[in-house]
């Protein structure tokens, strides 16, 4: 009888183990997260977002977030390449707009926070938060090209007028980014397509270093770029309309989505969004004025 009520004790407290561990691995929605105690960032070193080594305009979002759900806060790192599946338990080709569904992985985090571009195939998988930072694709080419900055007029001429200088040149282009080819369509232009194997902080160096002759560019890394490398690149004009930036839940976690939505719209209220913003980006009003609009 001893023995068999030894046995009975240890496979309960296997099988609360292994439930706790499975809980951890996979939080789910805002209650499963206040349970857990932990929120769980999953980022990509990117811009002025993620900085790697512990801080970034996100981060230091997301810490808050957590703090207000009364929350430990965790930073998983990943990269473009695995960043989705890491969030949704599931790999994924995407072709354009197009979405193929391969093996099961293992959840890492509750949501992803890194500079992360609102996109058609990405909405169709996830569930965004509402807009935390505004978003563009422009051309970049170094400051020796004989290509001119076009001056504004009207967005979509200026984007046609932009889209026709990329004939015959080299562009450097990262699938399954915001940058992907297929997305911005960039073979109909008539550019030659460059991919880059590295990440999106990478870019600029490679143009500096002349892999090609002109890159597509989101607005951060190209405001982060023109800080880091000055005098070495210039802004030609816009390639795509105005997009957004926001935080990415998986579709199975609305409560987490909205309680993230709401803590959003009190930071802007309170200031505190403002302050984390011009500590990260403080020129980015300039180009969007009517975004940071209170």
């Amino acid at each position: 009888m001893k023995m068999k009520a030894v046995r009975t004790t240890f496979i309960a407290l296997l099988f609360g183990a292994f439930t706790l561990g499975a809980a951890t691995a996979f939080a789910g929605d805002l209650p499963e997260v206040r349970k857990a105690g932990v929120l769980r960032h999953i980022g990509v070193p990117y811009a002025n977002f993620v900085s790697g080594s512990g801080d970034g305009m996100d981060v230091e979002i997301i810490k808050l977030f957590a703090k207000q759900l009364g929350v430990k806060y965790e930073f998983i790192p990943s990269n473009f390449g695995t960043v989705v599946e890491d969030l949704i338990g599931k790999k994924v080709k995407v072709v354009g707009n197009e979405i193929e569904f391969g093996d099961t992985v293992p959840v890492k985090g509750d949501l992803i926070a890194n500079g992360f571009t609102v996109l058609p195939w990405r909405q169709k998988i996830m569930d965004f938060s509402s807009p935390t930072f505004p978003n563009q694709i422009w051309l970049v080419a170094r400051a020796d090209s004989p290509l001119k900055p076009i001056k504004s007029k009207n967005l979509q001429k200026d984007i046609d007028r932009t889209r026709s200088l990329l004939k015959n040149k080299k562009v450097l282009a990262i699938p399954k980014t915001c940058l992907d080819p297929v997305i911005n369509k960039l073979e109909d232009t008539g550019a030659e397509v460059v991919i880059h194997e590295g990440n999106l902080n990478e870019v600029v160096p490679a143009l500096v270093n002349k892999k090609a002759e002109l890159t597509i560019l989101d607005v951060p890394d190209a405001l982060v770029g023109l800080e880091k490398w000055p005098g070495k690149i210039k802004i030609i004009g816009p390639t795509s309309g105005k997009q957004t930036m926001a935080v990415a839940f998986p579709k199975e976690s609305p409560l987490l989505r909205d309680a993230f939505n709401e803590f959003l719209k009190k930071i802007r209220k309170d200031g505190a969004y403002d302050r984390i913003l011009k500590k990260y980006y403080p020129t980015v009003g300039y180009y969007f004025p009517e975004f940071f609009k209170k």
